[in-house]
């Protein structure tokens, strides 16, 4: 019976295996959609606002359902933009802050980044002045420590994500500049962001979710869960009218 470790381990792989094709080809299929920025111009007076930003070679049209999911449980609005593959995590900051700036300026910010898009999501914090404009950052599967596969990337995009590049070195020594918090969203099975504890940015809550791939928490009901209860916890408290 001592093949039965091997066969249940065998099965798990195949499971993830599974997922992680599934929610690539789920990308592949949402890819046309969204290509240009979806920004949210009616907000009222202290709205939330989630701006949504993808990994590497993937568009906004990938947070499809969670953006609707989000808009469902939340009540917040959503952003989004696309970003073309290849380019540095400075380059793409730079557009994420031109989307911010187009939202209205009395709206509570939340940046949820997949991947690479946490990683940017934390350089426009703390290296473009967008601590003046989040509330908060959340990051899913982004390799923080680096991403062991980031040689085979692009030339500028693979040079950011390489464990130790002056790009992740900068982020880290300077987390604690800005005082925007941050989550961090960690797949247990993730083979593309390994060790597992790269995932984590150098401050904030960290939350680990077993038996999920790379890609799947883009389609990932806790992720959702998780995003809702970080918006909500971030909204200020209203006074107990009076009574009497």
């Amino acid at each position: 019976m001592a093949f039965l470790p091997d066969l249940g381990r065998g099965a798990l792989l195949g499971r993830l295996w599974g997922m992680e094709t599934l929610s690539t080809l789920r990308q592949a299929v949402l890819w046309p959609r969204d290509l240009s920025p979806v920004v949210p111009e009616a907000c009222a007076d202290g709205d939330d606002v989630v701006v949504l930003i993808h990994g590497f070679f993937a568009s906004a049209g990938a947070f499809r359902p969670m953006r609707v999911r989000i808009e469902r449980e939340t009540g917040a609005h959503v952003a989004s933009f696309t970003h073309a593959p290849g380019q540095s995590v400075r380059t793409i900051a730079r557009k994420l802050a031109r989307v911010v700036d187009r939202i209205p300026a009395t709206s509570r910010v939340h940046l949820v980044g997949h991947s690479l898009g946490g990683i940017v999501a934390r350089w426009y914090v703390q290296e473009l002045g967008g601590h003046a404009r989040v509330t908060q950052t959340i990051s899913m599967a982004s390799p923080f420590g680096g991403a062991p596969l980031a040689h085979k990337l692009p030339y500028f995009i693979g040079r950011d994500l390489r464990a130790g590049s002056a790009t992740l070195v900068r982020l880290r020594t300077g987390a604690n500049a800005e005082r925007v918090p941050h989550t961090s969203i960690i797949a247990g099975e993730d083979h593309l962001v390994v060790p597992r504890e790269s995932g984590a940015f150098q401050h904030g809550e960290v939350f680990v979710l077993a038996g999920r791939s790379h890609n799947s928490l883009l389609f990932d009901r806790e992720v959702v869960r998780i995003v809702a209860t970080q918006v909500a916890a971030h909204r200020p408290v209203t006074p107990l009218a009076k009574t009497g």
